[in-house]
């Protein structure tokens, strides 16, 4: 299942940090938002936060379309309206483009496709001391 990774800043106001973390607890959450999630085949969505800055991890099938479930959000008055209250507590990235609210990330590393690259996993006796030389 392919994983999407996205960032997002809160405002930098603990009131606002909280009120978003609040908002997004089971019991708070809104059910149409939960079932449209559901609908849209997402295996499951995750939030993670350090200091004001949020990490969405969207888990969705093979062929899942992020431009179509954009298109089904902006089409749902109650996704327009929850995004509208998420807005108040959220705000853009300083390098997003404009409009643009979840970035999307990039992978640096992966150690999976590393062992596969290599053929093995790496020798519990390998000498782990040394320093490579940089990249170029």
């Amino acid at each position: 299942m392919p994983l999407h990774y996205f960032a997002l800043d809160l405002r930098d106001d603990p009131a606002a940090i909280e009120a978003s973390e609040r908002w997004h607890r089971p019991s708070n959450i809104w059910p149409s938002i939960v079932r449209a999630l559901r609908d849209s085949g997402i295996n499951d969505l995750e939030f993670h936060r350090c200091g004001n800055r949020l990490l969405q991890v969207l888990d969705a099938p093979h062929g899942f379309s992020l431009s179509q479930k954009q298109e089904a959000d902006i089409a749902s008055p109650h996704q327009r309206a929850w995004e509208e209250l998420m807005w108040q507590f959220q705000e853009a990235l300083p390098f997003a483009s404009p409009g643009e609210k979840w970035v999307p990330m990039t992978r640096l590393f992966s150690l999976r496709e590393t062992f596969d690259l290599l053929g093995r996993a790496p020798s519990a006796g390998r000498d782990v001391g040394s320093v490579p030389k940089q990249p170029t």
